[in-house]
């Protein structure tokens, strides 16, 4: 059975807790075997890519890490809440 999640792709969400507390992102993937979601300039973190046809010098990317969906809000939720109040 598919669990089911308070937050989906791409809706705008902010993260209400841990280390990123205060961005806000679009949601880009779901991962719900760890319920977790990949957030849109949230949790940045590098890859260093081999040598290949794509990249032939290799390269250092920047990728989206994941979040636990218990620290995500909805954007809206967030605006109509006293948090929005508390961190302005």
């Amino acid at each position: 059975m598919a669990t089911k999640f308070h937050v989906k792709r791409n809706d705008q969400v902010v993260v209400i807790a841990g280390s990123h507390k205060g961005k806000t992102g679009k949601v880009l993937e779901i991962l719900a075997a760890k319920s977790r979601a990949r957030v849109e300039g949230v949790a940045m973190m590098k890859r260093h890519l081999k040598k290949s046809e794509k990249h032939p010098q290799g390269a250092i990317v920047e990728l989206e890490g994941s979040v636990h969906t218990s620290n995500l809000m909805l954007q809206s939720v967030f605006d109509a809440s006293k948090r929005k109040k508390a961190t302005a």
